[in-house]
C-alpha cells in the first residue's frame, strides 16, 4: 500500500474511541486551513475581481467625472490587494508551513509551490506597478485619504512603459489564476482529495 493511501490492519474490529483514534491516525485528507488564511485568500479574490470589473467598466463609459471616479476605485482596490498581500505574508510567517494538501507526488508538489510563488509575486508586482504608474502620470496616490509616498517622479514616457508592464502583469496574473483554479478543480473532481474543501469556511467540531 502506498504512503498516500494509508490503512489500518487489525485482527479484530475496532470500536468506539479506538476506532476514532485509528481513523484520525490514518486520515490523509487535507485539513481545513486556519480561518484567517481562508478569509484573506477569499478577500484577495474579491478585491481582484472588483478591480478587474471596475477597470473594464471604465473602458465602456463616458464622462470625465465618472471615469475618474472608477479609476480611483480601481486604485483603492489595487492598494487593498497590496495590503492583503502583506497581511498574508505576515500570517504565513506567524503560522509557519501549513500541512501538505493530501499526498501529491514530488513533481506535483514542486509545480504547486512554483505556481503559488508566482501568484504571490504577481500580487505584489501588479499593484506596485499601478502605484508607480499613477506617480509617473503625476497623480497623487492615497489610501482612504492617507497620502502615500511617491515612488517615481512624474514622467509621461515612464508612464507609458509602466502602463505596458502593468497590463502585462495583469495578464500574467490572470493566466496564473486560471492555472490555479484548474488545479483546484482537478484536485476536487479527479483526485477527490478535499483540497478545495480545505479552503472553505467550515465550522470546527
Amino acid at each position: 500500500m502506498s504512503d498516500c493511501e494509508g490503512g489500518v490492519s487489525a485482527s479484530a474490529p475496532l470500536v468506539g474511541r479506538q476506532a476514532d483514534q485509528a481513523r484520525a491516525s490514518t486520515d490523509t485528507s487535507p485539513r481545513a486551513r486556519p480561518r484567517l488564511v481562508v478569509a484573506l485568500h477569499w478577500l484577495t479574490v474579491l478585491a481582484l475581481l472588483l478591480a478587474a470589473a471596475v477597470i473594464l467598466a471604465r473602458a465602456q463609459v463616458g464622462g470625465r467625472a465618472l471615469r475618474a471616479a472608477l479609476l480611483e476605485i480601481h486604485r483603492h482596490l489595487g492598494l487593498a490587494v497590496l495590503l492583503l498581500f502583506a497581511l498574508r505574508i505576515a500570517v504565513r510567517l506567524r503560522l509557519g508551513p501549513l500541512p501538505d494538501p493530501g499526498c501529491p507526488s514530488r513533481p506535483l508538489r514542486a509545480a504547486a509551490e512554483l505556481t503559488h510563488a508566482a501568484l504571490y509575486g504577481a500580487l505584489l508586482v501588479l499593484p506596485m506597478l499601478g502605484w508607480m504608474l499613477s506617480n509617473a502620470e503625476g497623480k497623487p496616490v492615497d489610501l482612504l485619504g492617507l497620502p502615500l509616498p511617491q515612488l517615481v517622479p512624474p514622467d509621461l514616457d515612464l508612464a507609458d512603459e509602466l502602463l505596458v508592464w502593468h497590463q502585462g502583469a495583469a495578464w500574467a496574473l490572470l493566466a496564473l489564476t486560471l492555472l490555479h483554479v484548474a488545479a483546484a478543480l482537478w484536485h476536487h473532481f479527479v483526485r477527490r482529495d478535499g483540497v478545495l474543501r480545505a479552503m472553505g469556511f467550515r465550522t470546527r467540531d
